[in-house]
């Protein structure tokens, strides 16, 4: 199983690391897109969400999987963006991400959950979630209920040496000094989750940390960096999984962003860990 997980990421990051900026690099952003969409189309049908943004026509790209039963309204939403920053090849951010997205359809497609899921591929987060708040803002339009969502956003690199894990000030007393784990950040409503996530991750042995925070996260900014920001800027429940970027990775987004920097062993715990833990949702 593992083996299998580990080369099918592999697989998917092998294509989507490259450089795919949408005005910049539009030849790539195009590929990854259309790659994304080929992959979540064998499990059903992808619904192409657009918006306009600076004259130009974007995509979020949106897979429906149905629940175990009919008994529940509300959806679990996982959402990754498959955009990158100028002059990147984007492998942890968010390749990384998408990868996991695109083997988390596999399985829930496969094995449902309690709830319906929707696996959303978010554009243009790298220029403000511009995606990801279109979408937030019309699911709150059609009164949809969200039972969680789900941000994906840098999930492969790891550094288990000493000091390797730095924090917003006040945090570095409460967590581990070396960035070998997973983490999962939430607003206080999802407390019971990041609990019961993190048990469901810890299971699969990859190690997990998570921080609940107030607000809207107003106080920590560098919490509200992702595509779960405009989720909790309507209410709903939220919670952005990461190996927590540049307060790790020395190559954020830089044009070192490659394969090479990642560790394949933990993105596949971690994506194992996710499936784990969904179902204890």
């Amino acid at each position: 199983m593992q083996f299998h997980l580990k080369t099918q990421l592999t697989q998917h990051l092998q294509q989507m690391i490259r450089e795919r900026d949408p005005y910049l690099a539009s030849e790539g952003h195009f590929y990854v897109r259309e790659y994304i969409r080929q992959q979540l189309q064998q499990w059903g049908t992808v619904i192409t969400d657009e918006f306009q943004q600076t004259g130009r026509t974007h995509q979020n790209l949106i897979l429906n999987l149905p629940a175990l039963s009919k008994s529940k309204d509300s959806i679990i939403l996982i959402g990754a963006h498959y955009d990158a920053v100028p002059g990147c090849p984007g492998a942890d951010d968010n390749a990384t991400g998408v990868a996991v997205l695109l083997e988390l359809a596999r399985s829930i497609a496969e094995h449902p959950l309690k709830y319906p899921v929707q696996c959303v591929a978010f554009d243009l987060e790298e220029y403000g979630f511009i995606g990801s708040q279109h979408y937030a803002q019309r699911l709150k339009q059609q009164n949809k209920l969200i039972r969680l969502m789900l941000s994906l956003e840098m999930l492969g690199y790891c550094n288990s040496n000493p000091n390797s894990q730095l924090y917003p000030p006040g945090l570095k007393y409460f967590y581990p000094n070396s960035g070998d784990y997973i983490a999962l950040i939430g607003n206080l409503k999802t407390i019971p989750d990041l609990i019961n996530m993190s048990r469901g991750i810890r299971q699969t042995k990859t190690p997990c940390e998570w921080l609940p925070v107030p607000n809207r996260g107003m106080m920590v900014p560098d919490t509200r960096r992702s595509d779960h920001v405009p989720f909790w800027d309507l209410g709903y429940s939220a919670i952005m999984v990461t190996d927590t970027a540049n307060l790790r990775n020395p190559h954020y987004h830089k044009s070192t962003d490659t394969l090479e920097t990642l560790d394949l062993d933990f993105l596949t715990g971690v994506c194992q860990g996710l499936i784990v833990g969904l179902r204890r949702v």
